[in-house]
C-alpha cells in the first residue's frame, strides 16, 4: 500500500467487529495478506471461520468464552500474560502483512490486559501495514493518532427486547 493508515471503530452499538471484518473479508478479496487477533472472545464465530479458511491468520487470547469481568484472578492474570504474549507477534506482522486488525484491542487495553503505550507502539512501528482496532471507549489520545475514527452508537436493537444472540448474525 501507498500509505498505511489506522482506523479505529469504537462505542456503544453493534458493528465494530462487523465492520472490522469486513474490511478484512474485502482485503482477502482484494489479495492482501491479513492478520487478526481477537481479544476476550472464546466463542468461534461464522466470520473467524470463513476469514481462516479464505487463508486469514486468527490468533485469539481469550478466558474460554468467558466475559472478563466474570474471570477469576487466576484467569484474568492468564489472560494477559497472554495478551503480552502475543505483541511480538503482533510487531512481527509489522511491515510484512498488509491488514492487522486487532479485534477488542480496546477491551483488552480496558480490563488491563494491554497498555496504551503497547497500542501506540504498534501504531508507530506499523510501517506499510494497516491496523484495524476495536472495542468501546477509545482513550482520547488514540482518537488523535488514528486516521479514521468510527463511533457506533446503539438507537435500537432487538436484544433489547430479549432477541437472544443467533448464529450467523451475531457469531
Amino acid at each position: 500500500m501507498e500509505r498505511s493508515c489506522v482506523q479505529v471503530y469504537t462505542g456503544d452499538g453493534k458493528g465494530k467487529t462487523t465492520a472490522a471484518m469486513g474490511l478484512a473479508l474485502r482485503a482477502l478479496g482484494c489479495g492482501l495478506c491479513v492478520k487478526v487477533v481477537q481479544f476476550l472472545k472464546g466463542r468461534d464465530s461464522g466470520e473467524v471461520l470463513m476469514l481462516e479458511r479464505l487463508g486469514a491468520e486468527v490468533v485469539r487470547v481469550s478466558a474460554g468464552g468467558k466475559f472478563l469481568w466474570d474471570a477469576t484472578d487466576e484467569e484474568k492474570s492468564a489472560l494477559k500474560e497472554s495478551a503480552q504474549a502475543v505483541l511480538p507477534v503482533i510487531r512481527g506482522w509489522l511491515g510484512k502483512a498488509d491488514v492487522v486488525v486487532l479485534d477488542e484491542a480496546l477491551g483488552a487495553l480496558h480490563g488491563g490486559l494491554l497498555s496504551l503505550d503497547d497500542l501506540m507502539d504498534i501504531i508507530d512501528h506499523r510501517s506499510s501495514t494497516e491496523i484495524v482496532l476495536t472495542g468501546r471507549a477509545a482513550p482520547a489520545e488514540l482518537i488523535e493518532r488514528a486516521d479514521l475514527v468510527t463511533e457506533m452508537r446503539p438507537v435500537k436493537h432487538y436484544m433489547d427486547a430479549g432477541v437472544k444472540a443467533r448464529k450467523g448474525i451475531e457469531f
